[in-house]
């Protein structure tokens, strides 16, 4: 056994994050590290990778006991992570990154050419032989930056790999392009565990699961002798029902009419969308899906196109023009654009809305108290209480917050930009419920995933993009159909 966790325990003040978790990995095995958000798993691969110390419990590495107590003793041990949020220096060319800090030196000056042959040969290694190692990582596409990532680790002589949600912002081209390097990595003996909350990629290139409920290890199983269902009963701790719920649309008169929309990256884009459907929005990365929310928005500069709203001419020069109109956006990136992260949960989830509870200048703290308690309830919002920051809640729980955000606009329309992006099994289920919910209240939503199976599921109608240009919306289609209009095989 290349990794071995035993009996670690980890507590931050009085709340305990994990108790007495086991995990292992050996070489050439592909090991899946599974839970709901807050479970502890990234707090369990912290402790792996230096960044905490366990309050009790040992690792062992090759058989040895080992004191991590540092990335860099990590490092020497061959342990190398590659986080969700991409740590590469946008400013900095890829070699610069990829030997930041440990730079190849001749006479005490950088060796530049050493520094690029090096920086070439990782790249070949996972074949990659059309990057120029001396081009800004802020250029390229994300796909190319989490590549470097990877190479990186391996220039680090890394036997064990941590892949922490490594698909979430990758086209379906470069998810199995990273799949490619996953099965050649296995093939050299690498160890790679890999946290996703994706069950389709685990079931597909992974050999075994552990998974974490509440801070503690629920169990190891071998992909070959498992399914979906257990995982899910293993994760959540009770049946989760239908992984998706059950449609039932009662579509009114048309809401949202688009005609002829374009801005610089997208054209020609024509639908329309009743009170109570879900249109979603289909496509490869890139092809322009979140353009046509962010143009009728707001945000990107509209080149061409009418937008009615209730049959009513809709001009939006800016976001505050949208959201006066009704319109809301659950942004993709909740993080850097859908919440302050140092502000509570009662500030956040108000802050489309403030003239609400703003009289004479001044917030009405407690009317303002109220009105997201209610929210906290209705969506369950797992949080101590609304004073607490949101960035001390999970993942799931912070897109709660995004979406309780918007609700207090009272939206006619919502947009979803990948609305379950990094959520775990369980809050998926529930953000599924309230999109239906809203829905069935008459709320028009407007929907872009990069997750097919929750396209055909929640949507009443598909349209599908194309570098930048629509390729047909669909009232029934097959992910086979769905797929051949992304590519551009649908003419």
């Amino acid at each position: 056994m290349l990794i071995k966790m035993s009996g670690i325990s980890k507590a931050f003040g009085p709340v305990k994050v994990l108790e007495g978790v086991e995990f292992s990995v050996d070489r050439g095995e592909v090991h899946a590290l599974m839970g709901e958000n807050g479970a502890g798993k990234s707090t369990l691969m912290k402790i792996l990778c230096g960044v905490y110390q366990a309050d009790s419990g040992s690792i062992a590495v090759d058989g040895n006991d080992t004191l991590i107590r540092s990335t860099v003793d990590a490092e020497k041990h061959g342990i190398a992570i590659i986080h969700q949020e991409l740590n590469l220096i946008p400013q900095l060319s890829v070699m610069e990154n990829m030997f930041l800090g440990r730079e190849p030196q001749r006479f005490g000056i950088i060796n530049t050419i050493k520094m690029r042959t090096q920086c070439l040969e990782y790249l070949q290694l996972l074949g990659i032989e059309n990057l120029d190692p001396d081009v800004e990582a802020g250029t390229l596409s994300i796909g190319q930056q989490q590549m470097v990532e990877i190479a990186k680790a391996l220039s680090l002589n890394a036997q064990t790999l941590i892949m922490d949600e490594p698909t979430a912002a990758l086209s379906e081209r470069e998810t199995e392009k990273l799949f490619e390097i996953i099965s050649d990595l296995k093939s050299r003996g690498v160890a790679i565990v890999y946290v996703s909350h994706r069950m389709e990629e685990i079931f597909k290139i992974c050999d075994k699961i552990s998974v974490l409920r509440d801070g503690q290890f629920v169990g190891e199983r071998e992909i070959a002798k498992t399914n979906f269902d257990e995982i899910v009963r293993m994760m959540v701790g009770r049946e989760i029902g239908d992984r998706f719920p059950t449609r039932t649309a009662a579509l009114g008169e048309i809401r949202l009419k688009v005609t002829g929309l374009a801005d610089a990256s997208i054209s020609n884009i024509n639908f329309e969308v009743r009170a109570g459907e879900v249109l979603g929005i289909a496509g490869l990365m890139g092809a322009g899906r979140s353009e046509i929310l962010k143009t009728i928005f707001g945000i990107n500069h509209k080149v061409a196109g009418q937008i009615e709203l209730d049959g009513v001419a809709l001009h939006v020069k800016q976001p505050s023009d949208a959201i006066k109109a009704g319109i809301g956006f659950v942004t993709e990136d909740r993080k850097s654009q859908g919440l302050v992260l140092g502000l509570s949960v009662r500030e956040n989830a108000t802050l489309a809305n403030l003239s609400a509870y703003s009289h004479g200048g001044m917030i009405n703290q407690k009317q303002q108290m109220a009105v997201v308690q209610r929210e906290i309830d209705r969506m369950h919002i797992r949080t101590r209480d609304a004073e607490l920051e949101v960035k001390s809640l999970s993942g799931g729980n912070q897109q709660k917050v995004v979406f309780a955000k918007w609700l207090g606009i009272a939206p006619k329309v919502l947009f979803l930009d990948e609305p379950t992006r990094g959520v775990d099994v369980g809050g998926k289920a529930e953000i599924y419920q309230i999109i239906n919910e809203l829905a069935q209240s008459g709320v028009a939503i407007v929907m872009v995933s990069s997750e097919l199976p929750e396209v055909l599921a929640m949507s009443d109608r598909i349209l599908v993009m194309h570098q930048g240009r629509q390729a047909g919306i669909f009232a029934q289609a097959s992910a086979e159909t769905i797929m051949t209009a992304a590519t551009g095989g649908l003419k």
